[in-house]
Formats: structure tokens, sequence, C-alpha cells
């Protein structure tokens, strides 16, 4: 199989590259605008490949799109090229309408025309896989919220059906179903996002994303494109941009600048190793059932103040403040990374909580994450220790660590 990946020198896209040059014998041809997030260094492993191929591609223009169809012909598309960081969609919406709605729609496009060249059984084979966000559903209650349990029961959501014993692999798969009813269980009747939940987004950057949702979906209904969809929670792991929370915050603490928590740090979100995630998305463009939407979540769900937390005990361990002579806000030697920790304001309409139920691609397509929250970010602190260098050079741009997204 062909596959055409959109925005496959950022973060998720080049990691879906890296699982499908690397675990399969599949080929690849990836187009990027190559902006401040896309980085191909982040392909060095693969990009000898003969399987592999670039094209720095706009997916605004169209033209440009229906050369790289033509070219190479396609099995499917994975469309994840997106402007992704919710506080720069706050400074700048401009962008994300532009790339996320208008891209979108020249990429369906695109597609639809290449689409109707092909052959029946081509044809009937094609797949135009969309790659969005659990944040087109807004937020939910939050446990510290009054009336969150009234909030849940409104939801008229049946968490029992997260409960039920779908048939998955022996070995880690039952071990991690173990561990999501428990977690599930945990919740004492608070709702996940389902595949079923009403939009409602809140940033400018998730209403881009809710309406390119909308337009996939469209293009089924209205002209037969065999799409899919998939929505996912918060990824992290290796070459993220650091602009997001968790490269971010050990970036900061191994300069000894201070760790942004934004209001009280309590926001709550579902963490999924991009390792992971990628393994779930070839998984879907695979056995996916065409017209469907598949929720993808990690089942750990953490306030943002442990996360960072955690990334400070684990600094402690592993690169201790010590051996790097920084020093604390007060003037002293840095002992623990956490002292770094600074409250700021929050976020203009910061969501509260997010929380996937990932039980259907669990149930239909034998799908679960093989890391744990706690095995995956030890593997990404150690990740960005050992990657100082790539680090550096992707700070080198305009981004340097300062705060985006706190106009009103």
């Amino acid at each position: 199989m062909k596959l055409l990946i959109t925005g496959g020198a950022g973060f998720i896209g080049s990691a879906v590259i890296r699982h499908i040059i690397q675990h399969t014998q599949d080929s690849v041809v990836n187009i990027d605008k190559l902006t401040y997030a896309g980085n191909l260094e982040s392909l060095s492993a693969v990009s000898a490949s003969a399987r592999y191929r670039f094209e720095q591609v706009d997916i605004c223009d169209r033209a440009a799109l229906d050369q790289v169809f033509s070219e190479h012909q396609p099995d499917a598309v994975m469309h994840l090229a997106a402007e992704s960081h919710v506080d720069r969609s706050i400074d700048g919406p401009a962008e994300f309408i532009q790339t996320n709605i208008v891209g979108t729609y020249q990429l369906l496009e695109a597609a639809r025309a290449y689409w109707n060249s092909l052959d029946n059984q081509r044809k009937q084979a094609f797949r135009f896989h969309h790659i969005s966000t659990d944040e087109v559903y807004g937020d939910l209650p939050h446990p510290n919220d009054e009336n969150s349990v009234d909030r849940a029961s409104a939801q008229h959501v049946d968490l029992k059906t997260n409960l039920q014993e779908p048939t998955v692999n022996v070995g880690r798969a039952s071990a991690r179903h173990v561990g999501l009813k428990a977690d599930l269980q945990e919740q004492q009747g608070l709702p996940l996002f389902t595949e079923a939940t009403a939009y409602a987004p809140s940033s400018p950057y998730s209403a881009s994303k809710a309406s390119s949702d909308h337009l996939v979906r469209a293009w089924q209904r209205t002209y037969g494109l065999p799409i899919l969809v998939t929505n996912c929670s918060n990824n992290y792991g290796p070459y993220h941009f650091p602009e997001k929370l968790i490269p971010l915050v050990i970036l900061n603490a191994l300069e000894g600048k201070p760790l942004p928590i934004y209001g009280a740090g309590d926001q709550i979100r579902d963490w999924l190793y991009v390792e992971d995630h990628a393994c779930a998305l070839y998984t879907v463009i695979c056995q996916g059932q065409v017209g469907e939407t598949y929720n993808i979540g990690g089942h750990n769900e953490k306030q943002n103040i442990e996360v960072v937390r955690t990334i400070c005990s684990l600094l402690d361990e592993l690169a201790p403040a010590a051996t790097r002579q920084l020093t604390a806000p007060n003037g002293t030697p840095l002992v623990n990374y956490s002292d770094l920790l600074t409250h700021v304001a929050d976020r203009p309409g910061h969501d509260r909580r997010y929380a996937i139920d990932a039980s259907k691609i669990q149930r239909e397509l034998n799908w679960l994450p093989a890391e744990t929250f706690e095995t995956g970010l030890r593997k990404t602190v150690q990740w960005y220790l050992d990657n100082q260098a790539w680090c550096q050079r992707v700070q080198d741009g305009s981004y340097q660590g300062e705060r985006l997204g706190a106009q009103q």
C-alpha cells in the first residue's frame, strides 16, 4: 500500500511515518509545508528508505496537490497537516482557519478528483483518513466542579459500555485492559468523550478542527468519498515541538527557567504516547470501517500539575539540578526542579477536563496502548536528555519558550 501523509514532518505525522517505514512494507509519500513545527530531522531514521518520498507542498495549493496525486498514485490518504496549538490560535486565528479548514477542503477536492479517476477495484480500496482531536468535543465535568455529578447525568453517558469485556490479545493488552477498567471505575460517574458526543469547541483551534471534521463527513455523505475519522487525546513523546506542555517543562527545567502552571494546574487531560497513537492510526487505515469514527486515548487522566511534578521527579533522578549548577528563584542553588513551578494566569476559555472513551477501537479493532503514562513519560524525558542538540536546533527559530495565547 502507498500512503499519502500530510503533515508528515510534524510531531504525530513523523511518528506515523517512522512506524510505517520501520514496521511495515508499505510506502509513504510525505507532503508538508515545513512551517515552524515541521522538522525533517524527525524523519532522519527513515528518510533514506526507497519506500519514502518527500514533497514540500502546502495543502492549500490545489494545483500542487493534483500534481502529487497524479505522480504518486496513492492508495490512501492520512491527513494530519494542521495548525494545532491552542495558544497560537488565540494570538492569531487566521492561520488556523486557512490551514485547518481551507486546506482540508482543498485536499478533499483533490482526493475526490483523484478517487473518481481510479478503476473500480482501486476506487473501492481507497481511503481518506482524517486525523482530529478530542478538543472538538469541548470539555467535560471536572471532579472539583460543583454539581459535576448533575452535569454528568445530563450527558446521558452510560459508562457500563466502557466496562464491558472486549476480546483482546493476551499479554500486555490484557494487562492494560485491567488497568482501563480500574481507571473507569474510579471516575465515579463522570462522563467520557464518546464517538457520539456532540461537538462544542472552545478555542479557535478546536473550532477549526471541528469544521474540518464536518467537511470530511460531508464529503462522504454527499460525494461518497470513503472516509475514516479519528479523534485523539493529548499526545506526548519524542520530537515534540517545545511549545507544548511536556517538552516545554522539560527544557525549561533543564535551563533553570520557571515552569509555568496555568491557573491552579488542575486541568485534566488524557495522555497518549505518540508511538501508541501512530500504531492506532495505522490500525484504523488498515482495518477501520468506512464512515466510522474512532476515539483514540491513552487511558491516562492526569491533572497538569501532576504531570509537571512527575517530570520534575524524573529529572531529579535522571539529571539532578546540582550537577547542572542551576539556581533557584530565590538565588540559592537549585535542589529540586519542583522549586521552579510558577503559577500564571489561566488561558482564556481553558477547557477543564478531557477524557476519551477508547472502548470502540479496543473492541472493534483490538487496539490498546502499549505504554502507561509512567513508562511513556520516562522514555520521553530520557529522549530529551539524550537529544539536546535537536532541541537547540528547533529552538533556533522564532520560538524561544515564551508564553503564547495570553491575550483576551
